[in-house]
């Protein structure tokens, strides 16, 4: 990975340039060339004779196989399908479905037509689809049948009528996606701007706010995908686990349409299951695990993790969440490989920073250095002044902005919000307060709004979050300010206890107070079953600051 302006400025004893870099931003050197291409064709257009029957895609659970030369086939009937059955360029599709090898098809299937896919949690509530499908405005959506009752009432009330919504199994009175590739209609020419064309909409996941549509183009993916080719090292040998969904941006991104770049082959799970997975890694052998940090707590601490062989993995890559320095060497450990964590956003597409393949020595807890292109800074978040990057050592916190070809052109008809995360200069607001080193190395401290004022200071969940997974006897936790008696925010832990644990408060707060400063402490423990998170691995805040508690003592 190249180094920062910066870092190279340091390099050199250029002090001049030191001095005018640190009052400025951090830029990714050797910007990548971004190609007018639309994400079909970026992925499959330049498809070598050579690669067409390569494994592209592997039921986890069948083990059923499908090659480049199938996956490209099956899109094509599909996008001709579809512009056959009235889909237009710029039409809006809804897919609600699982990580199962069909969601590549039918994805990449409606982008290939010209239309512009919105992703769909697949936990969401009737009610919950048919907002996303309103909001977006599509006229079509993709399901499965294990999820049609929900699919239904969404799109009854979302006006959809039932010969397009397709039922990728089959359900009778509804199109199944055989059904459409056995229409054999020829793939139709579309003609778009790919800078300006929207591929996807995917929805923010609601922890921070009301769920909004982030618009992102074609050109916005397919430089993202760039990017990480320069800056994660998977190969076309690899076999890549896809446990986390491609609903979310980080799957549909990092996982689906890069690991198809690279000629990897992909091997999906629907949903996570401890057992399954172990099963997965170890049968198909693969090599690539992406995971968000819940999973790295199994893979660190559960018993069953010895009963299978995990060989395979060389690297373990974190996302969606952040993962800790202990809990990643833990992992490393056990599974004798490299772990490695990347950062970003649906509003980046998402991918901003990652820690390089190879580098040892960038720290675990980081999220490593900006991808190619893309500009960071740091601003006071009291002020909203510059921070000033630092000559040697690390930066004082503040809110990361960023700027680059994968960033977003806004929120899907909320001006008001796009203009409060997106300045005029290109600059978007991620709401992630950071420090950065010398080195050009970025370090995530916590979420703005996340932030606890304690009695005037500012407390950062996820830092005492790692203090407290560090502790032998807990499984997970996570920490929230919560009103004491004189209405005052305190820190709240909420902590998992590992198997046949023997812990209490008392030694929880003891074990956080030794190890942070006398404001940072931990002033109540709840002992939970789970932690509330997000399918992408986000702790639900909002969830635990809704559960009943006592309040703090003084």
């Amino acid at each position: 990975m190249a180094r920062s302006f910066l870092s190279r400025a340091l390099h050199r004893g250029d002090t001049a340039e030191v001095a005018a870099l640190s009052a400025t931003s951090v830029v990714a050197l050797d910007p990548v060339e971004i190609p007018s291409l639309s994400v079909y064709d970026l992925l499959f257009a330049d498809l070598a004779d050579a690669d067409l029957d390569r494994v592209a895609l592997i039921d986890g659970a069948s083990g059923d196989e499908t090659s480049y030369r199938q996956l490209v086939a099956q899109i094509d009937a599909l996008a001709g399908s579809l512009a056959s059955r009235g889909l237009a360029v710029g039409d809006r599709v809804g897919i609600l479905c699982p990580n199962i090898p069909a969601f590549a098809t039918v994805f990449h299937g409606v982008l290939r037509a010209g239309g512009t896919a919105t992703t769909i949690n697949s936990l969401y509530t009737p009610g919950e689809i048919a907002n996303q499908l309103t909001s977006a405005e599509a006229g079509w959506l993709f399901t499965v049948s294990p999820l049609y009752p929900q699919a239904k009432e969404a799109a009854d009330a979302a006006g959809i009528p039932a010969e397009r919504l397709v039922v990728i199994d089959g359900v009778e009175g509804h199109p199944s996606l055989r059904d459409l590739l056995f229409d054999r209609a020829i793939p139709p020419t579309v003609r778009f701007d790919p800078a300006t064309h929207l591929a996807v909409l995917p929805y923010s996941s609601g922890t921070t706010g009301h769920p909004k549509g982030v618009m992102l183009t074609h050109r916005n993916l397919v430089a993202n995908v760039l990017q990480c080719e320069r800056a994660i090292g998977l190969g076309r040998d690899d076999r890549v686990l896809a446990v986390l969904p491609f609903f979310h941006i980080y799957g549909m991104s990092v996982l689906l349409d890069f690991a198809l770049l690279k000629r990897a082959a992909l091997v999906t799970m629907p949903r996570f299951d401890l057992t399954e997975f172990l099963r997965t890694v170890s049968e198909h052998r693969c090599t690539w695990v992406f995971i968000a940090p819940p999973i790295a707590v199994a893979l660190a601490k559960h018993p069953l993790v010895d009963d299978y062989d995990l060989s395979s993995v060389k690297v373990v890559f974190s996302g969606a969440a952040p993962l800790d320095r202990t809990l990643a060497s833990a992992v490393a450990e056990r599974l004798g490989c490299e772990v490695c964590q990347g950062y970003g956003m649906t509003e980046t597409s998402p991918v901003t920073h990652v820690i390089p393949v190879g580098e040892p020595g960038v720290d675990r807890s980081s999220i490593g250095r900006a991808v190619p292109g893309t500009e960071c800074r740091l601003i006071d978040v009291e002020t909203g002044a510059e921070l000033a990057l630092p000559g040697e050592g690390t930066s004082a916190p503040g809110e990361l902005l960023v700027r680059g070809p994968q960033v977003m052109p806004g929120y899907l008809h909320d001006d008001e919000a796009t203009s409060r995360t997106l300045d005029p200069e290109g600059w978007l607001h991620t709401g992630d307060i950071a420090t950065v080193d010398a080195d050009g190395v970025f370090t995530i401290v916590d979420r703005l709004k996340e932030l606890i004022k304690y009695k005037g200071y500012q407390v950062a969940p996820a830092v005492l979050e790692a203090v407290l997974l560090a502790h032998p006897e807990i499984a997970d936790a996570a920490v929230v300010g919560v009103p004491d008696d004189d209405g005052q925010e305190v820190p709240k832990a909420y902590v998992v206890r590992t198997a046949d644990a023997d812990l209490d408060e008392e030694t929880v707060i003891a074990w956080v107070q030794d190890r942070v400063a006398p404001h940072e402490k931990v002033r109540l423990v709840e002992f939970i079953d789970v932690i509330p998170k997000s399918a992408s691995g986000k702790i639900l805040r909002k969830d635990l600051r809704g559960r009943v508690g006592r309040h703090a003592a003084a």
